[in-house]
């Protein structure tokens, strides 16, 4: 188990976690795309990656390539495994100063389509999972008095997309509950954010759990997932509430069309030339 002094300190300055240089992060869904750009990212910042997911030898494999880390096994969607990962976690470092919940699934049906038992899984992953998480690092880190949760949303919840009804239903439930966390638990000394990624280039919607990549989604530039892992980081240092994923990174405020309207543009279809019927 590590002992206080300067480093710890400074990771936890200001009764928040202000830099990631010494900070031990839960990343989950590390083994591909989002969650292991990230997991890299921190890890060349100084920090200790706890990484997790369910597919083993990815997630040991990218532990080989990261100096101090450790993979753990996990299945989200199980509570006692994310308590044994949080236990993995205190037993090598003795702290928990980040939780990144990328997780995830996509669900890409018209309502009409959507099937409840695909709703009621992605669901479970998407919102049940990030909340089991937070509730599991929450005595831990207001114990040190000091914390970081990062839940990684969409920016699909933030505008309306015809076919994307319950993926962007599970991500906007994501919102909510992280605003309310964010509320409770600032006392505590635990800051929550909320990333906002676009279209990304990664295995995510070779892996949806049901329908397809939209065909207006194809024209979209796919983000890189290291762009998503600064944002990521950017939320973890600075506390901002509401992170869209740009270069560099974008805090937001939902609802608030001015400021960030043109970046979330490119989702919609493009604009029709001025004078067109």
């Amino acid at each position: 188990m590590s002992t206080a002094g300067p480093r710890r300190e400074a990771v936890r300055a200001e009764g928040r976690v202000t830099e990631t240089n010494g900070a031990v992060c839960i990343v989950t869904g590390a083994s591909s795309g989002i969650g292991a750009a990230t997991a890299r990212l921190l890890s060349a910042r100084g920090a200790k990656v706890v990484l997790a997911a369910r597919r083993a030898e990815r997630i040991g494999a990218l532990a080989a390539e990261l100096p101090g880390s450790l993979a753990v096994v996990t299945d989200v969607t199980d509570p006692e495994q994310i308590k044994r990962l949080v236990d993995a976690a205190l037993a090598r470092y003795g702290r928990v100063d980040v939780l990144v919940n990328n997780a995830g699934q996509g669900l890409h049906v018209p309502l009409a389509e959507l099937g409840p038992e695909d709703l009621r899984a992605v669901f479970e992953l998407n919102v049940i999972a990030p909340l089991v998480g937070l509730q599991t690092v929450l005595p831990v880190m207001a114990a040190q008095a000091a914390g970081a949760i990062v839940n990684v949303s969409s920016a699909t919840s933030l505008r309306v997309f015809a076919g994307l009804g319950g993926y962007s239903s599970t991500k906007a439930a994501l919102n909510m509950l992280s605003q309310v966390a964010r509320i409770e638990l600032a006392d505590d000394g635990v800051t929550v954010s909320v990333v906002y990624p676009s279209v990304t280039a990664t295995e995510f919607h070779d892996r949806l759990r049901a329908g397809r990549l939209a065909p207006g989604a194809r024209n979209i530039p796919r983000d890189p997932p290291e762009l998503v892992a600064e944002a990521i980081s950017f939320a973890i240092t600075t506390g901002e509430a509401h992170v869209l994923v740009a270069d560099p990174p974008k805090p937001i405020l939902p609802g608030d069309g001015g400021a960030w309207s043109a970046l979330l543009a490119r989702q919609g279809p493009p604009a029709a030339p001025a004078g067109a019927p």
